[in-house]
């Protein structure tokens, strides 16, 4: 098929796939609401259309965390990244490293730090989850480190897994998994055999390295059941916060006393996220839970956000909205299904045409410029922006934290 937008990179990716993989990426927790209204809260947005302001040609760049972003986004952790593509995350990270963006290694990636580190390239961050074996996080703290990832994406909505029960009827778990897995593949022969076969070893490489053993499926998925920590409290991450010597990045929050209590314990960015709704079905959507955050805490941190951009027209949103930088998850994923490292630089290049038009249509000569001013109605939920936009302004630009 071909791809002119996008969003066709999902049609295309659920072709590729076996159903297992494409129900796990494409999936969210019970019903799915959530995941659906991400999406709907942010298409609902209004933004304003100005005209003769004689924008030109818009600069996409910004500064985050201290460094320069060529585009205000970058790619997410997502885990199981290399079952989609042949060793998936080195193809990733290399597409953002060829769009000058970061890219976020998780946790559960096939592909270990250390393999990432030497072949890619670029602004390389690594994410953590809270886990009941701290000798592991320590481990891949050192590791990250050691690799160069300066920058840690502390995963905080996750102190239990969802209840996803589109992976239970697809395969991805449950009874008989493996077996459906391998007859699965068996109809899709192409990810046979790019994935299948030449993206040997498929199996968890971060964790490989902590536990000495070859960490499959079957194995990954045990190892995170009963390592998640559902007893974890503020205080728990006062030993992240003071053994981290980089720049540390709590994802996760839609509430904004939660938003105070990261800045309280010295976080320097937080990720308005609901897990792409993998989470708590329910949940607010991220683009509605946004700018309360902002406004509570946009002078003391850097803002980022995820779930449910779709384009750059949502990029644009989401900036509005108060965040300084936004996360694709999913939607990148689907194009690296599709075209491997090439896929997801054409995808990015989609982004970046819709937010370049986005821009000139309402009048945003920089990123910065992207504020409160560009939205074309007042919705209980945003009303706060202006102010916090006020008080970003009067504070300095609010974005690079030494």
């Amino acid at each position: 098929m071909i791809i002119s937008a996008p969003t066709d990179y999902r049609e295309a990716a659920r072709r590729r796939l076996p159903r297992f993989l494409f129900d796990y990426i494409d999936g969210g927790a019970v019903t799915e609401s959530t995941m659906r209204s991400n999406i709907a809260a942010l298409q609902g947005i209004a933004l304003r259309q100005r005209v003769l302001h004689g924008v030109g040609e818009p600069d996409l760049g910004t500064n985050i965390l201290g460094h320069r972003w060529a585009l205000p986004f970058a790619l997410g952790p997502v885990g199981a990244t290399g079952m989609f593509a042949r060793r998936g995350e080195v193809q990733a990270a290399r597409a953002a490293e060829a769009k000058g963006i970061p890219y976020v290694l998780s946790t559960v990636s096939v592909c270990p730090i250390e393999e990432v580190a030497e072949q890619a390239g670029g602004e390389q961050w690594s994410q953590l989850y809270v886990l009941k074996d701290r000798g592991y996080m320590r481990n891949a703290l050192e590791r990250a480190w050691a690799a160069g990832m300066h920058t840690l994406v502390f995963t905080v909505d996750m102190p239990a897994p969802g209840s996803r029960y589109r992976d239970r009827h697809s395969g991805m778990a449950g009874n008989g998994a493996t077996a459906r897995q391998y007859l699965q593949a068996l109809a899709h022969p192409r990810w046979a055999v790019d994935v299948g076969l030449l993206g040997r070893p498929l199996s968890f490489g971060n964790i490989e390295r902590y536990t000495g053993h070859r960490m499959g499926m079957a194995d990954y998925t045990g190892f995170l059941s009963r390592n998640f920590d559902p007893s974890i409290r503020w205080s728990d991450l006062e030993w992240i916060r003071e053994s981290w010597k980089g720049k540390l990045v709590l994802k996760g929050i839609l509430d904004a006393e939660d938003a105070r209590d990261a800045a309280r314990m010295g976080a320097d960015a937080i990720i308005v996220s609901n897990h792409g709704g993998r989470q708590l079905d329910g949940a607010v959507p991220t683009a509605r839970a946004l700018p309360s955050i902002a406004d509570a805490v946009a002078t003391d941190l850097t803002i980022l956000a995820d779930s449910g951009v779709r384009s750059g027209l949502d990029v644009v949103r989401m900036l509005a909205l108060g965040a300084q930088g936004v996360l694709l998850g999913r939607s990148y994923i689907y194009a690296l299904a599709v075209g491997g490292q090439a896929g997801v630089e054409h995808l990015l290049e989609l982004i970046a045409a819709d937010l370049r038009i986005t821009m000139i249509l309402t009048g945003a000569r920089t990123i910065a410029d992207i504020t409160y001013d560009c939205l074309e109605t007042v919705e209980g939920e945003i009303r706060h922006v202006r102010g916090m936009r006020e008080r970003r302004g009067a504070a300095g630009d609010g974005v690079s934290h030494p």
